[in-house]
C-alpha cells in the first residue's frame, strides 16, 4: 500500500464495518464466565457504538461448554435498535435453536483446508457444505441473513500453506449459496501482509470485495499490518475481539483475536469512521478481562486506561 493511497483512504472519511467476536470467539477459548458476565459484556459492547456482534454459538455444548448457555444470554440482553445480534450454527438443529432465541442473523463455518475440517467438524469440505444446504434453505424461508467464515485461508494447523486458489473455491461456494458476507479468517495469525493482500485479491476475483470481511489473529502480531495492506483494496469489514479475547488453541499461551480497540484507535487515526467511542470500548474491555482474571490483551486499553 503506498503512501497516496493511504492518503487517499484517510481523506475519503471511509466507514469501515466492526464485527465484534469477543462474547462468542473470544470467550469460548477463555474461561467459563456466567451468563451475567456476558450479557454485561455485550449490552456494553452495543452502548459503545458497535453495531454487529456475535453473541453466541449453538454447537455441542459437549464440545464447547462455554457457549452451553448462549440462549439465555440472547434472550436476556437488552437489545438496542439497530444492532445486529449474531449467532454462529453449524447445522439445522443450531439454527433452530437460534431462531427460538432470536437471533437477528446465524454465522456458518467452512474451512480451506481439508484437514482442519476433518478435525474441526469431522467432515470433508464437501461433506461441511452439503450440511449446509438445508440451513440456507431454512434461513431463506425465515428471512433469516446467513454470515459465512472460511477458516484457514493463510495456513493450517495441520497443512501448513494453503493454496489461495482453494481460499477462493470455498468462498464462492459459500457466497453463492447465499451468505451475505464472507468472512476470511486466519485462524492461526500466520499470514504476513504480502500473502494476505495476495489472497484477498485472488478472492475478490470470484466474490466481490465489498462482500468480504477479513478476521486476522494476533498469534504472530501481524493483524494490523495485514489489515493495513489490504486496506486499499476495498475491503471495509473487519473482525475483531474486544481486549484480544480468545487466546489461540493451536498455539498453547500464544494471543489469538486481534483486540478491537487496537483496531479502532488504527482506524480512527487514518481517518476511518467507525461509530465506535474508544474509551467506552476500553472499559467494556477491562470489565470482561477483570471477570476472567487476565492481563487486557489490548495495548490501546491499557495505555488509553493508565492515563
Amino acid at each position: 500500500m503506498s503512501l497516496a493511497n493511504l492518503s487517499q483512504a484517510a481523506n475519503a472519511k471511509d466507514r469501515v464495518s466492526i464485527f465484534e467476536m469477543g462474547a462468542r470467539d473470544g470467550l469460548q477459548n477463555e474461561v467459563a464466565v456466567p451468563t451475567a458476565a456476558k450479557i454485561a459484556l455485550i449490552e456494553s459492547l452495543a452502548g459503545a457504538g458497535l453495531k454487529r456482534i456475535e453473541a453466541g454459538s449453538f454447537v455441542s455444548p459437549k464440545w464447547v461448554p462455554q457457549m452451553a448457555d448462549s440462549a439465555d444470554v440472547l434472550k436476556q440482553i437488552q437489545r438496542q435498535s439497530g444492532v445486529v445480534y449474531n449467532a454462529l450454527t453449524p447445522n439445522v438443529k443450531g439454527f433452530e435453536l437460534a431462531l427460538d432465541a432470536k437471533a437477528s442473523e446465524v454465522a456458518i463455518f467452512g474451512a480451506a483446508s481439508q484437514s482442519f475440517s476433518q478435525r474441526n467438524i469431522n467432515c470433508s469440505i464437501e461433506e461441511s457444505i452439503e450440511r449446509f444446504i438445508p440451513l440456507m434453505e431454512l434461513a431463506k424461508k425465515h428471512n433469516i441473513p446467513v454470515r459465512g467464515y472460511v477458516s484457514c485461508v493463510l495456513g493450517c494447523p495441520y497443512e501448513g500453506e494453503i493454496a489461495v486458489s482453494e481460499v477462493a473455491r470455498v468462498s464462492e461456494i459459500l457466497y453463492k449459496m447465499g451468505c451475505y458476507e464472507i468472512s476470511l479468517g486466519d485462524t492461526i495469525g500466520v499470514g504476513t501482509p504480502q500473502k494476505a493482500r495476495r489472497m484477498l485479491q485472488t478472492v475478490a476475483e470470484r466474490v466481490p470485495v465489498e462482500k468480504l470481511a477479513l478476521h486476522f489473529h494476533d498469534t504472530y502480531g501481524q493483524a494490523l499490518a495485514n489489515i493495513l495492506a489490504c486496506l486499499d483494496l476495498g475491503v471495509r469489514v473487519f473482525d475483531s475481539s474486544v481486549a484480544g479475547l480468545g487466546g489461540c488453541p493451536y498455539a498453547k499461551g500464544a494471543s489469538g483475536n486481534l483486540a478491537t480497540e487496537d483496531l479502532v484507535y488504527m482506524l480512527h487515526g487514518m481517518g476511518f469512521e467507525t461509530g465506535i467511542d474508544l474509551q467506552k470500548l476500553a472499559l467494556a474491555g477491562q470489565a470482561i478481562s477483570t471477570q476472567l482474571n487476565r492481563k487486557n490483551g489490548s495495548k490501546v486499553a491499557t495505555a488509553l486506561l493508565a492515563k
